[in-house]
């Protein structure tokens, strides 16, 4: 019932530009969501009628469990059911899209942490892996920032479920950066008024100190060393190491460089390129430029 009100309160704030574009987003957002809450009921239904017990800490039947793990995910984004994510955000203004990152990430996390030490940990471990894979992969050919942003979630969601079962306490600092390095991202762009990466790359001549930002930023959404938000993947490696689990950690941090590669290239167009279009201010000689007329 509470994921409910969730969902139907921010409907309208989804939906108040009144473009089509937003009006489709927010229509696929409450079916997607509108589904998973269906299937959630339907799980616990099904354990209360098979096991005769209603509690969420008390999911013991396998059907009911991947059941539930499965419609929290959709709510979530994960893979194999993200596709609504991307085309969702796409269509939203930067600050919905923001509240839509964070905040309603909440409420199904809190469930799938009360939930996950009944779920299979061989489906939890798949969903985080195929999750950050295909946060990685999908991000590659993206010009639009939303989207990417988007793919970023999923990936970084990959990783908070890879490691739910064996160290949960991670998985909250991990979501806690998450949430602050994705609010930095989209305010910053914000500010810069940028919407696809060739916005990004003129945002340089507006503000040096909001573009060295936004860098720092989106370095840290992809993991480099020296910043935090390297700290969550270096420790839930490390973790999954100690588990016993070498091969999961070894492809988790492979496909953290899928993602580390588009974020660099979004570096690379706000930091390093000048956009030709745009008369900057390292190039003042064209403003005052005179036409020299020699006698013949």
């Amino acid at each position: 019932m509470g994921l409910e009100i969730n969902t139907l309160a921010i409907i309208p704030i989804m939906a108040q530009q009144h473009h089509p574009r937003a009006i489709e987003a927010t229509t696929k957002y409450f079916l997607t969501q509108a589904t998973a809450a269906a299937m959630i009921l339907f799980a616990s239904t099904t354990n209360a009628w098979l096991m005769g017990e209603w509690e969420i800490h008390q999911l013991s039947h396998p059907l009911a469990t991947t059941t539930v793990m499965l419609a929290l995910a959709l709510k979530l984004g994960l893979a194999p059911v993200h596709f609504w994510l991307p085309e969702v955000l796409q269509g939203l203004e930067l600050t919905t899209g923001l509240i839509l990152s964070t905040w309603q990430k909440l409420a199904p996390f809190a469930l799938m942490i009360q939930a996950a030490p009944t779920i299979n940990s061989s489906l939890l471990v798949a969903i985080g892996l195929l999750s950050t894979l295909v946060g990685g992969w999908g991000g590659l050919n993206q010009t639009q920032l939303r989207k990417i942003l988007a793919y970023s979630s999923i990936a970084h969601l990959g990783w908070m479920v890879l490691i739910l079962q064996f160290a949960p306490s991670l998985t909250l600092l991990s979501l806690s950066l998450y949430i602050i390095m994705t609010s930095s991202a989209f305010l910053t762009l914000k500010t810069n008024n940028a919407l696809t990466i060739n916005t990004l790359a003129t945002s340089w001549t507006k503000s040096p100190t909001l573009a060295a930002l936004a860098a720092l930023v989106l370095l840290s959404l992809g993991g480099l060393p020296p910043l935090s938000g390297f700290m969550p993947k270096w420790l839930i490696l490390q973790e999954l190491t100690k588990q016993g689990l070498p091969l999961s950690a070894t492809l988790a941090a492979m496909t953290a460089l899928l993602s580390l590669y588009f974020y660099l290239r979004l570096c690379y167009a706000l930091t390093l390129t000048i956009y030709p279009n745009t008369l900057t201010a390292t190039a003042p000689w064209r403003l005052n430029f005179t036409m020299i007329t020699l006698p013949l």
